[in-house]
C-alpha cells in the first residue's frame, strides 16, 4: 500500500513516514499543499494523510480539488483543530476520517487499516483473494491450498495491486509509479524481474492463477482456464 503524507511540520511528516515504512507501507511526504495536491492528483496513492493547516494551499482546498477532479482516494485529515465545525467541514468536503493532534500512532495505523479494508472490500482477516490464490496483508504470505511463500516488499506491492484488480492490464509505467514511486528512476527491467519472481512462486504453488503478458501493453492477473 502506498500512502501520501501531506504535513508542513517536517519533523512530524518524517516521523509518520518512518512509522509507516517500519510497518511495511510505502510512504511519501510533501510539506505544503501545492506539492501535496500535485502528488495526490497522480492517483497512485491508496490513502492520503492530509493536514489542514498547510502553506500555499490549505488542506481543505486540497481535498476539495481532489474530489472535484474525481480522485476518490481515502483521505484522513490530521489537524490541531478540534472544534466540531472544523470536523464537519472536513467531512463535508469529502474526507473519510479525521484525527486531532496529538494522536496515537497505534490508533492512526488502525484507522489506516480500516480505511484500506473499506476501499478494497477486504475481509477483517486482512486477506485478499482471487481464484485459488490468497495474500495475507499482515504476514506478506501468498498461498494456495498446498503451499505458501513469504513475499518481499516489491513482490507484495505488485501482487496486492493485481489481486485488487484481477483481469485488469497494468502497464510497466503504471507499476513503476505505483510500486516504486512517481519520481523513481526504476526501469522496465526492474518490473520484469519482480514479475518473474512472482510467476515462479505461483508455479511452485501449482496455482491455477497466472500473470499473463499482454503484448505491447503490460501484465494482468488471470485464472487458468
Amino acid at each position: 500500500m502506498r500512502i501520501l503524507v501531506v504535513e508542513d511540520e517536517e519533523a512530524i511528516a518524517d516521523a509518520l513516514v518512518h512509522i509507516l515504512t517500519k510497518n511495511k507501507y510505502i510512504a511519501d511526504a510533501c510539506y505544503d499543499g501545492e506539492s501535496g495536491l500535485d502528488n495526490a492528483l497522480t492517483g497512485i496513492y491508496d490513502i492520503i494523510l492530509l493536514d489542514i493547516m498547510l502553506p500555499k494551499i490549505n488542506g481543505l482546498d486540497v481535498l476539495k480539488q481532489l474530489r472535484d477532479n474525481k480522485i476518490d482516494t481515502p483521505v484522513l485529515l490530521l489537524t490541531a483543530k478540534d472544534e466540531i465545525p472544523d470536523k464537519v467541514k472536513g467531512l463535508d468536503f469529502g474526507a473519510d476520517d479525521y484525527m486531532t493532534k496529538p494522536f496515537s500512532f497505534d490508533e492512526l495505523l488502525a484507522r489506516i487499516r480500516c480505511l484500506y479494508r473499506r476501499k478494497a472490500n477486504i475481509s477483517y482477516e486482512n486477506i485478499l483473494k482471487f481464484n485459488d490464490v490468497s495474500l495475507n496483508l499482515q504476514t506478506y504470505e501468498i498461498s494456495t491450498e498446498s503451499q505458501s511463500f513469504k513475499l518481499g516488499l516489491k513482490e507484495f506491492s505488485i501482487m496486492e495491486l493485481m489481486l485488487q484488480n484481477p483481469n485488469r492490464v497494468f502497464s510497466k509505467e503504471s507499476l513503476i509509479e505505483k510500486v516504486w514511486g512517481y519520481e523513481s528512476d526504476a526501469e522496465y527491467n526492474n518490473v520484469e524481474v519482480y514479475i518473474s519472481f512472482l510467476r515462479k512462486k505461483l508455479s511452485h504453488m501449482n496455482a491455477h492463477t497466472v500473470i499473463k503478458t499482454v503484448r505491447g501493453v503490460g501484465y494482468r492477473l488471470e485464472e487458468i482456464k
